[in-house]
């Protein structure tokens, strides 16, 4: 079989004229898609890039890895201990392992390894070409890479190549000379001028008044031509959005290249396209522009468009993880999922359009604050431990269905359903602290605090990655444009949330 996985990095799906996108940012995706099968409530496990791309190619959940961060203890696969055998192999065996011992060449085009120091993606690839820009670099860089690996395997019998896309990632530079396709066409509606007005008056990371990274830092907003230095109108945000949007499309017209070399060496309809993102992309939803450290469903639901031989075209509703996806690739080659993920397969689904997804699933948050979300129904809630310095109660609840953007929470209003959530949520963490002690699933009981919850131990590290070393210049930042209680907040518990969610929902 062959399969091109592109992975477009924080592409969210509602952003895509596939998925109902009022822009036209996607004209080779939404060809695929019509081509092909599209899923509507596919989520990333844990967020965002190196736990996202971990688990996706071990198959397994970030509380079984350990990988739920960017640095620190917990950026690091935990070892096996004394499970580990003389490879690599056996029954914690990556994605491209199992697709080489299938007889695929294997080939990763991205610098993400070097990005994030995770040389374990690269178990099982035959050839990996790092495109040298540390995620910077654009779709330019990236598809020549591409280009030439499929100019020299297309033809050949069975192959994976995983390439990835950055262009939709902050800081939103695509050329000048691009223009913007967009200009004409307003931002999306649900973002009102009153609403940015409470957020401006708020705090916190790439929050619409400290909108730039740099401003942790002591810094001032970065100097670029397509975003505004901060959120302060309608306007700005109309700016932000086209600047999201023209990446969007900008990466569109390269994927389209990859298709046509796949055609001119007649070998498209016999390839497995797949369409997917490591995380999406907050663009104000929770008071977080241009990046993605929630749990929600903005940073952790993620297109997943499959096109190919034997797929059923339609539309998938259902819930389904990432990591399902890695055992669904798996059963679609022949090969065997293997004992050690958390991943199973819904290939029913995919190539005769049965119903076979999850009753619920749970995304985690670790580099940017110690969140989880469970996504069950309509509803999403969400479970802060460390607020990433961002006004978030200890329980929210949102109706996806009646409020996609999670501009209300309901948590007090339907304390039932809330309750639901973490009943769901105990479960799962029950289930998971189950297969850490007994080796069933993803779990390991041999590996080094198999049983300590990754997040638990990352707020006893000193919390998310992005928020260590920077108490003091973001506080007088916060200072400077006075917002002096929200100071003396994060400098009085830095964080972590003291209220329980019997106390909240009381």
């Amino acid at each position: 079989m062959r399969i091109l996985y592109v992975d477009c990095d924080s592409l969210r799906p509602d952003h895509l004229g596939c998925y109902g996108y009022h822009r036209d940012t996607s004209p080779t995706i939404d060809g695929i898609a019509a081509e092909g099968r599209r899923f509507t409530n596919y989520y990333v496990s844990d967020a965002p890039c190196l736990p996202s791309r971990t688990a996706f190619f071990t198959g397994r959940f970030g509380r079984h890895t350990g990988v739920v961060n960017h640095s620190g203890t917990n950026a690091d696969v935990r070892h096996r201990g004394a499970s580990r055998g003389t490879s690599t192999g056996g029954r914690y065996r990556t994605l491209p392992r199992e697709l080489l011992n299938r007889g695929h060449t294997t080939a990763l085009v991205s610098p993400f390894p070097q990005r994030h120091g995770a040389w374990h993606v690269l178990d099982g690839f035959e050839e990996y070409r790092d495109t040298g820009g540390g995620g910077a670099e654009r779709a330019e860089v990236v598809a020549p890479h591409a280009e030439s690996w499929l100019d020299d395997h297309a033809t050949e019998a069975d192959w994976y190549l995983h390439v990835n896309f950055w262009d939709p990632h902050t800081p939103y530079d695509t050329p000048q000379e691009y223009g913007n396709p967009f200009e004409d066409d307003p931002a999306p509606e649900w973002l009102t001028d009153e609403r940015i007005a409470e957020q401006y008056e708020s705090y916190g990371p790439h929050s619409a008044r400290d909108l730039h990274h740099g401003y942790l830092y002591g810094r001032g907003p970065d100097d670029l031509d397509r975003t505004p230095d901060e959120i302060a109108d309608r306007e700005d945000f109309r700016r932000w959005v086209d600047g999201y949007d023209v990446g969007i499309r900008y990466m569109d017209d390269y994927i389209g290249r990859l298709v046509e070399r796949l055609k001119d060496a007649g070998v498209y309809e016999e390839t497995l396209v797949v369409i997917s993102a490591d995380h999406g992309e907050n663009l104000g939803e929770l008071n977080v522009y241009g990046d993605h450290q929630t749990a929600d469903d903005k940073t952790c639901r993620v297109p997943l468009i499959v096109s190919g031989p034997d797929v059923e075209p339609g539309v998938d509703d259902d819930i389904h993880y990432h990591v399902d996806f890695a055992a669904t690739l798996v059963d679609l080659a022949g090969g065997s999922v293997p004992e050690g993920w958390d991943g199973e397969s819904f290939l029913p689904a995919l190539v005769d359009g049965e119903s076979d997804g999850r009753e619920f699933l749970v995304t985690g948050q670790g580099a940017w604050a110690c969140q989880r979300g469970v996504r069950f129904d309509d509803w999403l809630l969400l479970r802060t431990y460390h607020d990433g310095w961002k006004e978030f109660a200890p329980v929210e609840l949102y109706d996806l269905d009646a409020d996609p953007h999670e501009t209300e929470n309901l948590a007090r209003e339907r304390p039932e359903v809330a309750r639901r959530g973490l009943a769901l949520l105990e479960q799962w963490l029950t289930e998971r602290d189950t297969d850490a002690a007994t080796g069933r699933n993803g779990g390991n009981p041999d590996a080094p605090r198999a049983l300590v919850d990754p997040l638990v131990e990352e707020i006893r590290e000193g919390g998310p990655t992005y928020l260590r070393d920077a108490t003091d210049t973001y506080a007088e930042r916060l200072r400077e444009t006075g917002r002096e209680e929200h100071a003396a907040e994060i400098e009085r518990r830095d964080g972590v949330v003291e209220e329980t969610p019997a106390e909240y929902l009381r």
